[in-house]
């Protein structure tokens, strides 16, 4: 019996997986408010596709999904913070404005090669710029691990895996040796 791969799962409910072009190309920004119907399927379609990833998978730390991993080369991507509860964030052509010059280095995986995880530094504190459908521009402060879940998905819709965040001479680990599920750990 061979067993399936976590990249190869996500593959079949529809994730772009590494190597493909779409992943290391800049997603390209919506023309809001006037691409409103356009950035609405886009979302949809991502929803559509966390239902899918979300049945076969469960996310202690959250997840994010860009529109370009599920063939999509447009700058929208959605993000479930952890918790039951907590309301899914879009974020439709994000850039980060701030970050804090305080970080930290924790493990990250990517639904695009879900086999590995690499451990990456990031802020603990990022300031984002999203503009809303009806063309106005929003500013959110995200904080430790929302920050790490908004900082990685921005770099999705720039072209950038987050491999490419890495310290140098840092290897991403296989999910096989991965021992860290759960929330991320965050000096209080």
């Amino acid at each position: 019996m061979s067993v399936v791969q976590p990249s190869q799962r996500m593959r079949e409910i529809g994730v772009v997986q590494y190597g493909a072009p779409l992943l290391a190309e800049p997603a390209l920004p919506f023309e809001l408010p006037a691409e409103r119907g356009t950035a609405e399927r886009c979302v949809d379609r991502l929803y559509a596709a966390m239902e899918r990833i979300g049945q076969v998978h469960p996310f202690a730390k959250g997840m994010g999904l860009a529109a370009p991993q599920i063939g999509i080369g447009r700058a929208a991507a959605a993000i479930q913070p952890p918790g039951r509860d907590t309301p899914t964030i879009v974020l439709l052509n994000p850039r980060i404005t701030e970050t804090s010059q305080e970080g930290d280095e924790q493990y990250e995986g990517c639904l695009s090669f879900f086999d590995v995880r690499g451990m990456v530094p990031r802020p603990l504190l990022i300031t984002v710029q999203t503009t809303a459908l009806d063309g106005t521009t929003v500013t959110t402060v995200y904080e430790r691990g929302l920050a790490r879940l908004v900082a990685h998905e921005v770099d999705h819709l720039d072209g950038l895996l987050y491999t490419s965040r890495m310290r140098s001479g840092v290897e991403p680990i296989p999910v096989e040796e991965y021992r860290h599920s759960g929330a991320w750990a965050y000096d209080s």
